[in-house]
């Protein structure tokens, strides 16, 4: 057996077990495809907290505010709380003059919003008790909400004996703006329907996504501890080791202003991603641990949670510079093996030998699948994305694959960052509660 042999059947050995790791994740994608009826009606009307961060969203907080209080929802059974969270502006005084209970709280070394939400919880506990609700709605100031939107959670919230926390769709108010925004829009829509839907649709958890999903009283009822960069992922890996299910709504929809420029773009997502390292240094081991526990409830869950932490592309790109060094020193055991033939081929001709053209072939193949991926969200939820052109679909379809790529960079900076904190995205779009809630006579708007 030659060197390149070795090396080929070892490599591919490793490449063949992460792709195994995650090969699941496929049939969630093809379960997310088919829509599931709305869950009933639920005959209880909870008692809802409605959990708004704010830092410096004087321009945007009062439509989220109004947005809930013209909900098809009975509104003394809701009670609405922003935290003006280390604000110059006057997010605290508009949002007061809405009726909505503010707190303030300044920490410029807790900057987080999980550090937000920690701070109002105890408020709310010390001034009107969490038990007294029976669960909270976590959003982001930039928000709005569809008309039935509570309604929706809470009858899912019903449907699963309230030991679920309850997500929702995640819809763009500006996904037609420019190209940035149309591609963090497929980002959280494709995110929605093709992971989290199809995860629920398996009878799998899924994991929140920053904002939109409501959580039972019990879970804060000694605090909010999560306060990392990503909240959102430490809580959610927190309640799968605990055992508990993570559900998706697809019937409730809510709206959220997404960033236009690359540079804000690009800070956000290595935040993210900072963030999401960051739970797999702390958490992962144990959970690697959890997963052949004898009393561990919900084992796929756990697995594929798991599975979803690890930072997949820094891993992939470990083991193909690892490959690729290893056939660069394949001449140092065979003569007869030049660098153009590992380069190129047989002959410095493009083959399917050579590690240019199969590293093309491969990314090649990964691309149309994505561009497809994006089509597919676009039919499937054409009656939900408006307000985008033809054009600005396909240029969207065209360049969601160079989006996914950039994740790439994306992590390695992201791995040598330090000192990354909440820093606010700017919010300006004034979309209001009419205009996401007219009738949609036409399943597309051009």
């Amino acid at each position: 057996m030659s060197y390149l042999q070795i090396v080929d059947i070892v490599t591919g050995v490793l490449f063949t077990i992460l792709g195994a790791v995650m090969a699941h994740f496929v049939l969630f994608a093809i379960a997310g495809v088919f829509k599931k009826p709305p869950c009933p009606k639920a005959e209880r009307i909870n008692r809802l907290g409605l959990i708004i961060p704010a830092r410096n969203e004087e321009s945007v907080v009062c439509g989220l505010i109004e947005s809930i209080q013209k909900n098809n929802y009975p509104q003394d059974q809701l009670q609405i709380f922003v935290i003006a969270h280390n604000c110059v502006d006057k997010t605290a005084e508009v949002a007061r003059a809405t009726g909505a209970t503010v707190y303030e709280y300044n920490n410029p070394d807790e900057n987080t919003m999980g550090y937000a939400f920690k701070y109002l919880f105890s408020c709310i506990e010390r001034d009107f008790g969490t038990q007294n609700f029976d669960g909270f709605i976590l959003f982001n100031a930039d928000n709005i909400l569809d008309k039935d939107y509570i309604s929706r959670m809470n009858d899912a919230f019903e449907y699963y004996h309230r030991d679920s926390v309850i997500t929702s769709f995640r819809n763009s108010k500006n996904f037609g703006t420019n190209l940035i925004s149309g591609l963090y829009g497929m980002y959280f829509a494709l995110g929605s329907r093709l992971d989290s839907h199809g995860r629920t649709m398996l009878g799998c958890s899924t994991r929140v996504q920053g904002t939109g999903y409501l959580i039972n009283s019990e879970i804060v009822k000694n605090g909010w501890p999560y306060v990392s960069l990503t909240e959102d992922w430490e809580f959610t890996v927190d309640q799968i080791m605990l055992g508990k299910k993570i559900r998706y709504c697809n019937d409730a929809v809510f709206y959220d202003e997404q960033p236009t420029s690359v540079k804000i773009m690009w800070r956000q997502r290595v935040r993210w991603s900072r963030g999401h390292l960051l739970v797999f240094y702390a958490r992962f081991i144990e959970m690697v641990s959890k997963l052949f526990k004898k009393e561990t409830k919900n084992r796929v869950s756990l697995y594929d949670i798991t599975a979803y932490i690890m930072p997949s592309p820094l891993m992939f790109l470990v083991l193909q510079v690892l490959q690729a060094g290893l056939m660069l020193l394949a001449p140092l055991f065979d003569p007869n093996i030049t660098l153009s033939q590992l380069l190129f081929g047989e002959g410095s001709i493009l083959t399917s030998h050579g590690m240019i053209f199969s590293w093309l072939r491969s990314s090649a193949f990964s691309f149309v699948i994505m561009m497809l991926l994006a089509v597919v969200v676009f039919i499937i939820e054409r009656k939900r994305i408006l307000g985008v052109s033809l054009w600005k679909k396909i240029l969207i379809t065209l360049v969601w694959p160079v989006y996914l790529a950039l994740q790439l960079p994306i992590d390695v900076q992201a791995f040598f960052s330090r000192n990354l904190g909440w820093k606010p995205i700017p919010h300006n779009d004034q979309t209001s509660f009419e205009h996401v809630n007219q009738p949609k006579e036409s399943d597309e708007t051009e």
